[in-house]
């Protein structure tokens, strides 16, 4: 339920309508202080709120009722998008934010060299994975922390924050001392036992949608980490597995608008893991810059043959530079920059 208050309503008579409302209801309260009004959102059982009663409150413009299972993820709760301050980047603005690096940190040089050489393309975040679920037990696995010290000094050289994947909850202390944004990978979309850890820390969460998750189920998990209080989430389609066998999984470019409506969190997109080879990346990239995404993030490999992990769909640094100059004019045309 949502309660849309009356324009100038001062904020110690909002706290006194949320106070009220906690102690006679039960209920959460989070008010918004919007650009163009305020609202307060209620969480937890309103069934027993009788509509005409908050109707007759002196602030109270009007009550919505929210069908939707998501509330602190949803629009309609918290009309303005939201803002994520990383670093000196500002996530969900009009600028389109790109990250890029490895799939896996494979050494110290390596990953130090790709950041330098992304960062000069325009990449405003680096990427990187230290902890790898891979489908196969054989494959590469990661450097694990010992990559994640690689990322930090790589942070300390080009200024570039650090994006890598969690896949366990006992790794959230290094976690917390190496990594900017922490990002939950689509095998841990409903993991629901870390998403509950990480709302309770105070750090931007990438959660990637999962390759047989509907756009809802994607919003839930969201309502997981924002309900333990960290509503800093970036939401990411990284493609659906569909009955085509072309690429490594299906892009869903209408993710971007549907969820854009039905949320204020940012949406970025992952080209690479939904084409799954290095050709498909620029066009996919473009569309969903197109379509509204408010990031991309990109794999590049200085030798992507030699790869440990996903060669097949990693940028060299020379094809991501072309890639960052072939999208600027598509950003400019719908109004954004990168």
């Amino acid at each position: 339920m949502i309660l849309v208050l009356k324009q100038g309503t001062p904020k110690p008579a909002v706290e006194s309508l949320c106070d009220w409302l906690t102690s006679a209801y039960g209920v959460q309260t989070s008010p918004i202080f919007g650009s163009s009004m305020t609202i307060v959102g209620l969480v937890g059982d309103t069934s027993n709120i009788p509509i005409e009663t908050l109707e007759l409150q002196d602030t109270v413009e009007r009550v919505m009722k929210v069908q939707e299972p998501y509330k602190r993820a949803n629009r309609k709760f918290h009309p303005d998008n939201t803002l994520i301050q990383i670093g000196d980047v500002t996530v969900g603005t009009d600028q389109v934010c790109v990250i890029a690096g490895p799939c896996s940190v494979e050494s110290e040089e390596q990953v130090a060299g790709i950041a330098a050489l992304v960062k000069s393309a325009g990449a405003v975040m680096l990427r990187g994975g230290a902890f790898k679920p891979r489908s196969s037990p054989y494959a590469f696995q990661g450097l694990k922390a010992e990559g994640l010290m690689y990322m930090k000094k790589a942070r300390q050289v080009t200024g570039l924050p650090v994006v890598s994947e969690i896949t366990n909850p006992s790794q959230l202390e290094l976690f917390l001392e190496f990594v900017d944004v922490i990002q939950v990978g689509t095998r841990n979309m409903q993991n629901f036992e870390l998403l509950k850890e990480l709302g309770r820390i105070r750090r931007p969460i990438l959660l990637k949608r999962g390759f047989a998750n509907t756009i809802d189920e994607l919003l839930m998990s969201a309502e997981y980490i924002m309900n333990g209080g960290n509503s800093e989430v970036i939401l990411c389609e990284r493609g659906i597995r569909t009955f085509e066998t072309s690429t490594r999984n299906t892009l869903d470019i209408s993710a971007i608008p549907v969820l854009k409506s039905r949320t204020h969190l940012p949406v970025f997109v992952d080209p690479s893991h939904a084409a799954g080879y290095a050709v498909y990346v620029e066009p996919l990239s473009r569309a969903a810059i197109a379509a509204g995404a408010d990031g991309l993030i990109i794999e590049v490999h200085n030798d992507p043959p030699r790869a440990l992990s996903d060669g097949q769909q990693s940028l060299t640094p020379e094809a991501f530079a072309a890639l960052m100059n072939g999208l600027r004019p598509i950003a400019a045309a719908i109004g954004r920059t990168i």
